[in-house]
């Protein structure tokens, strides 16, 4: 019978729908040849995901360390897509912590270590993301799409994500790279697609051109830097003159203004996925499901902190000019403890957000307020709560031996906390502003109502803040 005489019964969609009859006879990539691919894509997922936790607490751009984590958010889940397929195939994953290409991790070692924000845009953007696309586009082109129908699906999936990766850094990349700094940066451009050829394209599918891979950035090995940066919209990040949490437990207060207090609360939780990178970064050799569940609570506390921005736009009120979000959380714990303190710190806190005095009370906040905004994204933050105790009990709480062992443990860690806020106004570090009247004043007149005295003079000044501290964690 001549193959092109075949036909399915009525016409009706042959191999499920998913090619033709023609393609599916089609010699595609072997086992092997699959494998070897599938690994290229894993490995550079991989590397992506460490380069924006790396790069992300020292990123001054508030914008660009919120993209970084909903990007890390994405490379950790596709790698683990493709450690998952690649267990399949007749090969345990044991290699895949393994370096495939030394050019290819040259390659990634370079974007890494670039020396400025516009340099690691460029590499990212500009060469890695692009490369992988590539890579992902000729690996659906190249395998038969009915015998390896799996790995083509997550291509497809990895695609759309990918696709969004890039077109968001280009638009980074069109506002804060100039003409000039890609000229500046052209060599070393050129020498990132000399590594790639070296290694045979991303996915090893081209003939590599070989060749010991050279170092320019990264001749000296990238230091990870734990120190939050804050750019110009935040002028005093070490400002510590409202105690919100003060405000919002207080039940003589109203309703209505406590949303604006939650809307701070959120918008400070900038400093949970800086810290939170910081733990990712220095405790390599974890498993891949400790760093997919931990960057997803990354990305959680970043959507947390836009929760708030989003909420103070909503409101009418400029919080750029009538907000001072401070960092001296995640600098402290960045800087004053190990990786396993941090985490025991994020846990016992997280601990506290359960109770009634927690999530579910921000929630009822929400609802008495009248303001559906408020009320719908407390809702699903109490249910992120939720989902990061789990993380917590999983990758915590069972190293540290028990429920009770992780709390003491945390408790502890985090009274070795000092965070001298008396000390850092005696330095001209801050001036401790309580900016918390001239916002109240302003939701009042955007709003049209009359501030009223109580509320506008509510005694939220530094001086009020707990000398334990223990009321003034940001995180959650």
């Amino acid at each position: 019978m001549n193959p092109t005489d075949y036909r399915s019964y009525r016409d009706l969609p042959a191999i499920a729908g998913i090619t033709t009859f023609a393609d599916a006879m089609r010699i595609g990539l072997s086992i092997d040849d699959c494998v070897a691919r599938l690994k290229r894509h894993h490995w550079a997922f991989r590397r992506l995901h460490e380069i924006f936790i790396h790069r992300l607490p020292a990123e001054p751009v508030y914008e660009l360390k919120m993209i970084f984590s909903l990007h890390a958010h994405y490379a950790a889940e596709h790698a683990a897509a493709w450690r998952k397929r690649v267990a399949e195939m007749r090969e345990p994953p044991l290699g895949l912590d393994q370096v495939p290409d030394a050019a290819l991790d040259v390659f990634f070692d370079e974007i890494l270590a670039a020396p400025s924000t516009a340099a690691l845009l460029l590499g990212l953007y500009g060469q890695a993301l692009p490369a992988l696309h590539a890579a992902l586009r000729q690996h659906q082109a190249d395998t038969n799409l009915l015998v390896d129908h799996p790995s083509y699906r997550i291509c497809r999936f990895a695609l759309l994500e990918v696709d969004e990766m890039i077109a968001t850094g280009g638009q980074c990349l069109a506002k804060l790279v100039s003409p000039e700094t890609r000229r500046e940066l052209g060599d070393w451009i050129a020498h990132l697609e000399r590594l790639l050829a070296q290694a045979g394209g991303l996915d090893g599918a081209a003939p590599a051109e070989g060749g010991a891979p050279a170092r320019l950035f990264s001749a000296q090995p990238p230091r990870f830097d734990p120190v939050p940066q804050r750019d110009e919209r935040f002028p005093d990040p070490y400002n510590m003159g409202v105690h919100a949490e003060a405000f919002l437990y207080d039940d003589t207060m109203p309703p209505e203004p406590k949303t604006l207090m939650m809307y701070y609360k959120r918008l400070r939780e900038i400093d949970v996925p800086e810290m939170m990178a910081s733990i990712i970064a220095e405790t390599p050799g974890q498993p891949w499901d400790y760093t997919v569940d931990m960057t997803r609570q990354l990305w959680d506390e970043a959507r947390h902190a836009m929760m708030g921005e989003v909420g103070f736009v909503r409101a009418g009120v400029d919080w750029r000019r009538l907000v001072r979000v401070n960092f001296t959380w995640s600098l402290a714990l960045n800087t004053q403890l190990k990786p396993l303190e941090r985490h025991a710190v994020l846990y016992f806190i997280e601990q506290g957000l359960m109770p009634k005095t927690g999530k579910r009370f921000e929630w009822e906040v929400g609802l008495a307020s009248g303001d559906p905004f408020s009320a719908m994204i407390q809702d699903y933050d109490w249910a992120d709560e939720v989902l990061h105790a789990r993380i917590g009990r999983d990758w915590y709480v069972e190293q540290m031996g028990g429920a009770k062992k992780a709390i003491a443990y945390g408790d502890v860690c985090w009274s070795r906390v000092v965070i001298d806020w008396k000390n850092l106004q005696t330095k001209g570090l801050t001036r401790h502003e309580n900016w918390w009247p001239a916002l109240y004043t302003e939701w009042c007149r955007v709003n049209g109502r009359t501030p009223e005295p109580r509320v506008l003079a509510y005694a939220t000044t530094y001086e009020s803040v707990r000398a334990d501290l223990s009321n003034i964690s940001v995180s959650g």
